[in-house]
């Protein structure tokens, strides 16, 4: 068996397990994973990342920078677009097939054990999220890293990773997202995001509704040393959109950084940088310490994330957005105009059952000429005509398409100025896959018109 295939079993063990999006609060499970295990999270100092949007972007920025000034480094988000792999990066690069699968047998003895105790006192075994936390500590110790920036599945009070204690905790945006779990008001789903707030760490967060903000500093006060907030102790100013991406200043904690650039679009990645900025300015010195300027610029002229607004044709424009919620639309729509000029664009658009659809499509109202309504391969994807039946409140001209690929091939044939395609991380997980398919398939035909008749 090849280690692609060893790789696939791994994900296919997991999946056997309480699905993803049904997770349990309660981190004592995962507690006792990581300590039989000789706690694994404990090997490496920690940069913890929450908040409701912009959380990965956010992770891989501030991994950039800690990786350009030579620190091993680990890196864990969620959830994955195409590989199970990328949830658990070193040094930038996903998780190789054969250490995926050698650490999992590795810990496989210890998550029978948990499950055994679980199961034994009436309760559920390790869920797909808890035993993909464990796989990830012990990734990382293994490897070793040296700094892990550990991005939140969900919440983070009862969320898996919050067994690792942050040397610095990040707060991206906080808004009403996964209410089901987390709470009905700003201030409910704050309180449980703040649960990442250590003792002794350094809290830094973008800019926060009154509600979330007067959670977290009271929270920082009771625990934390530091508090900075995006528009008082650091900042970003002087936004220029330019071809291929922005460039911007930022007032760090320790200084200003002047003309800077990064390949992403929407003020709001601006806005991360800034974050991440500050996020490993007080990593590495407490905030006094400035990030060498040929370090900042080289780190953040590197810096890509997948899916966020991402550019993945130019004939015609299509963008690939993993927005899927209200929060995120209002990014997206603001980003549509700003950045892209306001595009005659075609919308596909696909959700998933527990997100707000009404006030996603509400927001998303004067950003398309047209949409295709379609359905992700996820099974918590809304079905197309249902879907279809929420969007015709807010889009007059609508068609529908039974998955990505005939979504796009319908755009495309409206001959649009742009295509947008958003609603689903699983929908943008589709489309990149059905790239990846095609390349490969390109790549094997132009070997077969190149190989001699002997096949060398």
């Amino acid at each position: 068996m090849s280690w692609a295939a060893k790789a696939r079993q791994v994900e296919a063990e997991l999946l056997t397990r309480i699905p993803e999006h049904k997770l349990r609060p309660r981190l004592e499970p995962t507690r006792r994973a990581v300590e039989l295990m000789g706690d694994p999270q404990k090997s490496y100092r920690i940069v913890h990342v929450t908040g409701t949007n912009g959380k990965t972007s956010t992770t891989r920025m501030i991994e950039r920078l800690l990786r350009e000034m030579g620190l091993r480094t680990g890196r864990f988000t969620s959830p994955h677009l195409v590989r199970l792999n990328e949830r658990m990066a070193l040094d930038g690069e996903p998780v190789s097939d054969e250490r995926l699968f050698e650490v999992w047998t590795d810990i496989a003895p210890v998550l029978e054990i948990v499950d055994a105790e679980l199961e034994a006192a009436g309760d559920s075994k390790l869920t797909f999220f808890e035993a993909l936390a464990v796989l990830g500590f012990a990734v990382f110790a293994d490897a070793p890293v040296d700094v892990l920036v550990l991005e939140v599945g969900m919440g983070g009070e009862w969320d898996s990773t919050n067994v690792a204690d942050g040397d610095v905790a990040v707060f991206t945006p906080i808004s009403i997202d996964h209410a089901d779990r987390l709470g009905n008001t700003v201030a409910e789903i704050a309180k449980t995001k703040s649960g990442i707030i250590k003792q002794g760490a350094y809290v830094v967060t973008s800019p926060q509704d009154y509600e979330a903000l007067t959670v977290l500093k009271a929270k920082s006060d009771a625990l934390a040393d530091h508090f900075a907030l995006f528009g008082e102790q650091f900042g970003a100013s002087n936004i220029r959109i330019e071809a291929g991406g922005q460039r911007f200043d930022i007032t760090g904690l320790a200084r200003d950084y002047e003309d800077l650039f990064i390949p992403l679009h929407g003020a709001h990645q601006v806005q991360n940088a800034a974050l991440a900025v500050a996020a490993v300015e007080a990593f590495v010195g407490g905030g006094t310490n400035p990030i060498v300027d040929d370090v900042i610029r080289a780190a953040l002229a590197d810096v890509s994330s997948p899916g966020r607004l991402q550019v993945i044709d130019r004939e015609p424009l299509t963008i690939l957005d993993a927005a899927h919620n209200p929060g995120g639309a209002v990014t997206l729509a603001q980003a549509l105009k700003e950045n892209f000029g306001s595009p005659k664009a075609v919308g596909v658009l696909s959700m998933l059952g527990d997100k707000d659809a009404e006030h996603f499509f509400e927001t998303l109202q004067g950003s398309f000429e047209k949409v295709v309504i379609t359905q992700s391969s996820s099974p918590r994807a809304v079905l197309v005509d249902d879907l279809a039946t929420v969007a015709a409140k807010y889009f007059a001209n609508l068609e529908t398409a039974p998955n990505s690929k005939a979504a796009l091939q319908l755009a495309r044939s409206y001959e649009p100025e742009a295509i947008v395609v958003a609603g689903s991380i699983s929908l943008a997980g589709d489309v990149l896959k059905d790239i990846q398919l095609d390349d490969d398939y390109e790549d094997e035909n132009e070997a077969h018109e190149t190989e001699s008749p002997d096949g060398e």
